[in-house]
């Protein structure tokens, strides 16, 4: 069977292992797996949304409503736009998917940086793009500015704060370069991880309205991070009309589920619940700097629910982030992105604790 040349340069998409993995191949106990690979909120979702999912099973035969009124209005008036200006998918990747298949040709490139969100670059390929990385993996105005005038990409990708690294862009620099595209440039502005951003330092805060005066600007959200809804996949997109008109041609319908839409919709109204995780977050992820500085571990300043540590030459990435799964403690290597470095998502108390001891051990620090 043949299959369509452009897949022979993609590699598979590789998720956060799973706890059952742990627990079959390593035998530990499940109570006892810690997950901290895949950037979930470790509070679970809220109260109240599980109270709404528990709800809407008897509901789960029945299509959710296709137009997505009630999700789309709470957005509007949250960010203060039109609702015809927000597009939803089954996560926020699935806009990306949408944005690449609405826009890109085998003649086209597109632009990220040199450490970033894989999807951008599996689903360019797909469709036969040639891909352009700066040569950092930090978002510097310059590298994407040089590249740019260059190569006049057709998308820039501008992930702020970048997964998989932590780091971010203020919104001022973000701000120069999106004015440096010309109008037959989209550029997506992947906000993912914003409310950790914006929470720790408003010189980081980009909201819709900041950037949408620019025709040529998507500005991507989800409910799978700081609303701790990851295993519900709800994403958003919020542009002008135009380009939303557009990408939701590639929209298959009931693209959300049924559930995943009322947790949605309750999410966004459950603000206690966000301020509840964003304080967590705050706390404990001081104590994974402190971690670092008092056994001489480099990391890069996060503005997400997740930190970066980097090793030198003495550690291997690899080995330490086995050796860790091997002790019921999930955590992300970065090795496949060229980096000698894991990525450790910030837990809850008892789980850092954990973390920290096993890590100790590993990695022989007391």
């Amino acid at each position: 069977m043949k299959f369509n040349d452009t897949l022979k340069s993609i590699k598979l998409y590789e998720a956060g292992k799973p706890i059952e993995l742990v627990v079959r191949e390593f035998g530990v106990p499940k109570e006892n797996v810690v997950k901290l690979a895949s950037n979930e909120n470790p509070l679970g979702p809220s109260k109240r949304v599980q109270e709404v999912i528990c709800a809407y099973a008897s509901k789960a035969n029945l299509y959710p409503d296709d137009s997505m009124y009630e999700l789309k209005d709470g957005l509007s008036k949250k960010f203060d736009v039109a609702s015809s200006q927000i597009a939803i998918g089954a996560g926020s990747d699935q806009i990306l998917e949408f944005i690449s298949r609405a826009l890109l040709s085998k003649e086209d490139s597109v632009l990220m940086s040199q450490v970033t969100f894989a999807m951008y670059e599996i689903y360019a390929k797909q469709m036969g793009a040639t891909i352009l990385r700066t040569p950092s993996y930090e978002h510097k105005v310059d590298e994407f500015l040089k590249l740019y005038a260059e190569h006049k990409p057709k998308i820039v990708y501008l992930c702020i704060p970048n997964n998989p690294t932590g780091d971010a862009m203020k919104k001022s620099d973000a701000l120069e370069i999106i004015k440096a595209v010309d109008e037959e440039t989209l550029v997506v502005v992947d906000c993912a991880y914003m409310e950790y951003a914006a929470y720790k330092d408003s010189a980081y805060k980009i909201e819709p309205k900041d950037i949408l005066e620019l025709p040529n600007v998507i500005y991507l959200g989800t409910f799978s991070k700081a609303y701790g809804l990851g295993g519900m996949r709800v994403g958003y997109g919020i542009a002008n009309e135009e380009i939303i008109q557009n990408i939701l041609k590639m929209r298959p319908p009931f693209n959300i589920s049924t559930l995943s839409l009322a947790a949605a919709i309750e999410a966004l109204k459950d603000e206690v619940y966000l301020e509840q995780a964003l304080k967590l977050h705050t706390e404990q992820i001081k104590r994974y700097e402190t971690f670092a500085k008092e056994n001489g571990i480099k990391y890069i300043e996060s503005y997400t629910n997740f930190i970066t540590y980097l090793f030198d030459d003495s550690r291997n990435s690899s080995d330490v982030a086995n050796k860790l799964l091997q002790r019921g403690v999930i955590v992300r290597d970065l090795a496949s992105y060229k980096l000698n470095a894991i990525r450790i998502t910030i837990g809850t108390e008892s789980q850092n604790d954990i973390l920290f001891e096993q890590l100790s051990e590993v990695m022989d620090l007391k």
